[in-house]
């Protein structure tokens, strides 16, 4: 009967309209769209990719070997399972234009195919051709091949003109705008080359030991079953190192690293929701305020601490809903809106459209973090009596809610973590986001409890004296109202974001600019075969320009075994498991080694397989001296122990391999060598000609340009968080813009007070101007300090670089603060200006 009462007393109170809740509306609905537009541009991509699977993979199935083609057993096994079967080689070259001194060269990812490429999907060239005519014979009598534009335009190639892959001449008949199957190759360190595999047999690149990787693309019969048949190559093959993909998953690259992004949004997506819920907040305690005194008739006329509860609980519960909704409208409209732009700009197919899932996560966001906010106010509703509301003494943020209105909020703030944690499936991140946003608020908390206490005593001290308008503005920020609190809070979390972000960005910039080009190679060579080495040693030391030459067997293998067990049973999913390691041998440790634990192996060392493994994998997968570790190396399954752990450090991007075995283990193992070359920058040029021209099958990459290409890479991510952190920033400032309207009444009877005893409007303008200001500017040294550390941890304990502040995002965050609460404060500041005293003074009790 409760409930009833209390529904139909809610219902008669929200006639009067929603004035006042439109803060709480539009932080909802700014939360709640925000986390829902990220879920649905990811739930899109991930569509598209399921969708296109096939395209996308190039067939139904892919059967990959690293450094070897299938051999006539396999291939036939193949052929008798498939409907068609297409071959492929994918490696990295040189594509060479002219000869001699004049010769230009660059990097090249190339792609040689067979006749039945693509199985799934159209190639577009320009000019318009079938492949059989861009890729057959040329009336020069040489074959052809297409090349990506940037690639041609950085050779000056035009079609018609004639390149060399290797020692193999060709003629570039077409531009390649797209290929179906990119987004099955991964990521590549040039622009693509395409060429009939059979055009590569005499080019001297795809010689023993060289690396390359092969892949079978499959069309399967109908009903075929790609895990039956993943099943039964396991059985028949067991030791032949090769990767299955099917269409479900046909870009297994793109489509985890679009979920990670896509989660990790979402992550920050929550901190805006946070902040709403701020505003969530201020405007229920506003609107309570406004009802004290229908509060206390009600509490007179005998209503409990009860129905009030659930008449305000009613209420926010309705408008909770309606600003989710507006939410969730906004999440499917935006997506949709932008769905043309989006989709000329990514690189995989998407399919935009409403999907239940990112809605439904959306808006269980949304209503626990109501839940959260507007609890503790609507609790204490319940604790206060009416003679202290007739005699305006609420004061109900005095009061502490009940036991079991905390154990609820507590629970709820448990739930919503529980559910980001879920739906993300990153818990450690989660987690840490949570445990940063929760120690955020405390800090904050108390940093606006020490502004207020400074803004009391320097409204005291003499600087203030002859300053009517600081004054005025230091006692208005330590009086009794939460001015302070809502400004430092709401402001501060959306400027802390920003203030890591740009710290980090600014060190790592620095990083890449200063300190990485002075530490890295100038040249990273591959596919030296070891015939080739001493030469390729002789010409760099006969140059006084090269400094440090560094060079090391190289193979591939794959980790298929640990103490004996499946390696995913020992390690799950970590990143080594994950496609094929580099291995090399030697007999002795290389310069530098630094070694851990154990003993290296002596140099006449011929007994059972040993391997020196980095001690940072061997303990993130729990592996010690004396464990076994299973490699399979072109088809071969090596398994070696555990001799010693050894520290490895790719940061400077030198030589690093993961595991390294003694030189018995990989005797007679076809393979190549690399090198790494630290030359001055006016001898790069030269270098890179004399060894091209000398031993056109070795691939020179250069560490600079792979750098930026990974420093790209990462400003994009850092551009999407700061969009996130920016809608974050938006949020907070509709939580001011409530805060200032809310606080409207007060000001103008503030400003009347002021009038009557002298004070001009300059002065009460300045005064107010001054009070935002002050608040905006301790708001944003609050979040430089919260944001530099942040910056601090992740810039040395996450990437393991040297940190600098960065005072140029600091002054950035600091004027944005001041801004955003000067804007904020005088929006509402003409109508307190406007009003006249006596007409204010006298409608006053």
């Amino acid at each position: 009967m409760s409930l009833a009462l209390a529904a139909r007393l809610a219902r008669r109170d929200l006639r009067g309209g929603l004035r006042g809740f439109w803060v709480l509306l539009t932080c909802l609905a700014l939360g709640v769209a925000a986390i829902a537009a990220v879920g649905s541009v990811r739930m899109a991509i991930q569509t598209g990719l399921t969708q296109q699977g096939a395209a996308l993979l190039g067939g139904d199935a892919e059967v990959s070997l690293t450094y070897r083609f299938a051999d006539p057993v396999e291939r036939a096994w193949l052929e008798d399972r498939a409907v068609t079967v297409s071959e492929i080689v994918d490696f990295r070259s040189m594509a060479v234009v002219g000869q001699g001194e004049t010769s230009e060269r660059a990097l090249s990812q190339v792609k040689g195919v067979d006749a039945a490429w693509p199985l799934v999907g159209q190639v577009v060239l320009d000019p318009p051709l079938t492949m059989a005519q861009a890729l057959g014979t040329t009336p020069q009598g040489l074959p052809g091949g297409v090349m990506a534009p940037l690639l041609a335009d950085r050779l000056g190639l035009a079609v018609g003109d004639v390149f060399r892959l290797g020692v193999q001449d060709v003629v570039l008949t077409a531009r390649l705008m797209s290929e179906p199957d990119a987004g099955a190759a991964g990521f590549g360190f040039g622009p693509r080359t395409l060429v009939l595999r059979s055009a590569l047999a005499d080019s001297q690149l795809l010689t023993e030991g060289t690396l390359f990787d092969s892949a079978y693309r499959l069309m399967l019969p109908e009903g075929g079953d790609p895990d039956a048949l993943r099943a039964d190559w396991r059985r028949d093959f067991p030791d032949s190192g090769a990767r299955w993909r099917d269409s479900r998953r046909g870009a297994p690259g793109i489509d985890t690293f679009v979920d990670r992004i896509g989660a990790f949004l979402v992550l920050v997506g929550l901190t805006g929701l946070a902040v709403g819920g701020v505003g969530v907040s201020a405007a229920v305690r506003a609107h309570l305020a406004r009802k004290r005194d229908v509060i206390a008739v009600l509490k007179t006329l005998g209503a409990s601490g009860r129905t009030i509860f659930q008449v305000y609980f009613l209420q926010v519960g309705a408008l909770t809903l309606l600003g989710v909704a507006l939410g969730l409208v906004l999440g499917v409209l935006v997506p949709l809106a932008v769905a043309p732009l989006l989709t000329a700009r990514l690189p995989v197919p998407a399919v935009f459209a409403p999907y239940p899932g990112p809605l439904a996560e959306a808006a269980l966001y949304g209503i626990l973090t109501a839940f959260v906010f507007t609890l503790w106010p609507l609790a204490q509703t319940r604790r206060i009596r009416a003679a202290a509301l007739f005699r305006d003494l609420g004061g109900s943020g005095q009061l502490w809610p009940q036991a079991r209105f905390l154990a609820l909020i507590a629970g709820a703030l448990v739930a919503l973590v529980a559910a980001a944690a879920w739906f993300s499936g990153l818990w450690g991140l989660t987690l840490g986001v949570a445990g940063g946003v929760l120690a955020a608020f405390v800090v904050l908390v108390g940093a606006a409890a020490l502004v207020r206490r400074a803004a009391r005593a320097g409204a005291r001290t003499g600087a203030a004296r002859g300053r009517p308008a600081l004054r005025l503005a230091l006692a208005a920020i330590g009086g009794p109202r939460d001015e302070a609190l809502s400004v430092i809070l709401s402001l501060g979390l959306g400027l802390t974001v920003l203030a890591a972000l740009g710290q980090v960005d600014a060190n790592l910039r620095q990083a890449i600019a200063t300190e990485l080009p002075d530490r890295a190679p100038t040249y990273f060579f591959l596919d030296i075969q070891p015939d080739q080495l001493q030469g390729f040693r002789d010409r760099l030391a006969d140059d006084p320009l090269v400094g440090t030459v560094q060079t090391a067997p190289m193979l591939r293998g794959i980790i298929t075994e640990l103490k004996g067990r499946p390696a995913r049973e020992v390690a799950g999913d970590h990143w080594v498991l994950r496609g094929d390691r580099g291995v090399t041998y030697a007999a002795t440790p290389p310069p530098g080694t630094q070694i851990t634990q154990g003993e290296w192996w002596p140099e006449d060392y011929t007994g059972p397989p040993l391997v020196s493994l980095s001690d940072e994998i061997a303990t993130e997968i729990g592996l010690t001296i004396g464990d076994s570790v299973t490699v399979n190396i072109l088809g071969r399954d090596i398994t070696a122990t555990i001799a010693n752990l050894r520290i490895v450090d790719f940061s400077d991007a030198g030589i690093g391999f993961v595991m390294a075995l003694d030189p018995a283990a990989l005797q007679g193992a076809p393979h190549t060598h690399i090198a790494t070359v630290y030359a001055e920058p006016q001898a790069e040029a030269q270098i890179l000609r004399d060894l091209g021209n000398r031993f056109p099958n070795i691939t020179a990459v250069a560490v600079g340009e792979a750098i930026d290409r990974a420093a790209d890479a990462l400003s994009g991510i850092a551009a999407a968080t700061a969009w996130a952190a920016g809608a974050t920033l938006l949020t907070g400032f509709v939580v001011l813009i409530g805060a200032a309207s809310a606080g409207e009444r007060e000001r103008v009877f503030e400003a009347a007070i002021l009038k009557t005893l002298g004070a001009t409007r300059g002065r009460i303008l300045r005064s107010f101007a001054l009070r935002s200001g002050l608040l905006g500017a301790a708001a944003g040294l609050v979040a430089l300090l919260g944001g530099g550390l942040a910056g601090w941890a992740v810039t040395r304990l996450v990437m393991d670089l040297p940190y600098r502040f960065d005072p140029w995002s600091a002054l950035l965050i600091i004027a944005t603060g001041v801004i955003v609460t000067l804007l904020a404060g005088l929006a509402f500041a003409w109508r307190p200006l406007a009003a006249r005293p006596a007409q204010v003074l006298r409608g006053q009790d």
